[in-house]
């Protein structure tokens, strides 16, 4: 799929086309010359988005993005490495912050169908934390 203009680059990667140009004024994606009044857009362009949107879902920054592109460029597999092992070090914090949530919260709602007198324990134990 090639020669898309800049909505079905869009389309295609699943973004707006606001997004496609944030992308461009960040520098990510190329902003190819103007052929007649359209912009068109090849294969390369749709896996950088791609790339992108895939990157982001795995929890880069935009920051990052770049210099993961940067890298690719320049073959810097250590540097990519040394940047997704840190991403794994925040996703494996992420994780067991969130496990420790599902376990209170668990053990709130067992305290809760336990239907004891007084007040319900979920909403006893999120009033504490306004």
């Amino acid at each position: 799929m090639t020669d898309l203009t800049i909505s079905g680059l869009a389309r295609d990667g699943g973004v707006g086309v606001e997004t496609v140009r944030y992308y461009q004024r960040r520098g990510l994606l190329e902003t190819p010359p103007d052929a007649g009044g359209v912009r068109r857009y090849g294969e390369a362009d749709r896996r950088r988005l791609r790339f992108i949107r895939s990157a982001q879902t795995a929890g880069f920054t935009l920051e990052q993005i770049g210099e993961l592109l940067a890298l690719d460029a320049g073959q810097d597999r250590a540097r990519a490495r040394e940047l997704a092992q840190a991403r794994l070090v925040e996703l494996d914090a992420r994780i067991a912050e969130l496990e420790g949530a599902r376990t209170a919260l668990r053990r709130l709602a067992r305290a809760c169908g336990d239907g004891g007198k007084g007040p319900c324990p979920i909403i006893t134990a999120f009033e504490g934390h306004g």
